[in-house]
């Protein structure tokens, strides 16, 4: 195995009730040939409260924690789903949500393509012509912004305090069947995933509630009712999207993006670790003995590992003491920093282990 990943981007298909032709699919790359840069976003992990513990004094029996549950997200996909709108752009279809009383709307920047307005339709059945205030898609997210009132709101969460096997559900509009509700949970967090040629690979949300063509930009919510995630791609590998293997933007990330694509147009500070390299896995094909670890395959001139010393040919087998043994490996290690931090990076070269330090640069922004 290279550490190549292929993922494909939910794409805007054409409505099911219209029975229009074709559903684009890009096939995409996650991080095995990291070009310039190695990305990182803000991670922890929180719980949330359970019904039931077993062996706790007074349990709650196992029929009423079902009731619960369901009571729980019914209420959930209730807040929420009135704030989720259904968007038109080049004559395709996808999903965003409003999060500001003023009429801002989160989407991916691949549902809006290169339009600069686009159409929208709430669950209560008004449309309004929506301007595209900003788009990013290294970070593959959108801002648009509609002028009315009486708007249904979504809250936004906080993506920091999810866990693992935490109940989400997601609401969008695939294939046209707008306000659709799927279940599921929270699969893991902090996956290093590429949206894109054009993407950041940037820690996702992986969750097995069902995404389809059209769920693009559509939230993905905690049963609290409070959006922690935008619903932006599926894995796809050999180009076969793949059952329960979604990927979502975590909510923090959207917030911090969204602000500025609101208030600026564009991305001008990504927030995200910048390492300069190209990188593979190895695979013992550079240095002989050496079959596991991160490949560099190319070094950015005056990058930060160019900096520290790093050489295309060394193979990155720990970071702050902690193996590496794959690209993904090393990108789950450096998802723990932020830019301006300073990691230990260990490689072997020509048969010797180095250890040199890195400080980490800030990814430079792919805003148009």
């Amino acid at each position: 195995m290279n550490g190549q990943l292929f993922t494909e981007q939910v794409p805007e298909p054409e409505p099911v009730r219209r029975r229009l032709p074709g559903v684009l699919r890009r096939g995409i790359w996650l991080a095995a040939a990291l070009l310039l840069g190695v990305l990182l976003g803000a991670t922890g992990y929180g719980v949330y409260g359970a019904h039931f513990r077993p062996g706790a004094a007074g349990a709650v029996p196992a029929a009423a924690t079902t009731s619960e549950l369901q009571a729980d997200l019914i209420a959930a996909v209730q807040r929420v789903s009135p704030a989720v709108v259904s968007i038109r752009a080049g004559g395709g279809l996808g999903s965003g949500v409003i999060y500001d009383p003023s009429g801002l709307i989160l989407t991916n920047a691949h549902v809006v393509g290169g339009a600069r307005n686009v159409s929208i339709e709430l669950a209560d059945g008004r449309r309004f012509q929506a301007r595209v205030l900003g788009a990013d898609p290294g970070f593959d997210l959108a801002v648009l912004k509609v002028d009315a009132s009486d708007l249904p709101v979504a809250p936004l969460g906080d993506s920091s305090q999810l866990q693992v096997g935490q109940f989400v559900a997601a609401i969008g509009n695939p294939y046209g069947l707008d306000h659709t509700v799927t279940v599921g949970v929270i699969s893991a967090l902090n996956r290093p995933i590429a949206g894109s040629e054009a993407g950041y690979t940037q820690p996702m949300i992986q969750t097995d509630a069902a995404i389809n063509p059209g769920n693009s930009g559509g939230p993905l919510i905690d049963l609290a009712g409070n959006v922690i995630g935008i619903n932006t791609l599926v894995a796809a590998p050999a180009g076969v999207p793949a059952q329960g293997l979604g990927f979502a933007v975590p909510v923090n990330t959207a917030k911090r993006i969204a602000g500025q694509l609101a208030s600026q147009g564009r991305v001008t500070q990504s927030g995200l670790p910048y390492l300069g390299v190209r990188i593979t896995d190895s695979g013992g094909r550079a240095t002989p003995g050496v079959d596991y670890g991160a490949l560099i395959v190319q070094v950015e001139p005056n990058g930060p590992a160019a900096q520290a010393g790093l050489r295309a040919g060394d193979v990155i087998t720990a970071v702050d003491g902690h193996d590496v043994y794959s690209v993904d490996h090393l990108l789950q290690q450096l998802l723990q920093h932020k830019p301006g931090d300073r990691v230990t990076v260990q490689a072997v070269r020509s048969g010797q282990t180095i250890t040199v330090t890195v400080t980490l640069g800030e990814a430079p922004s792919r805003s148009g």
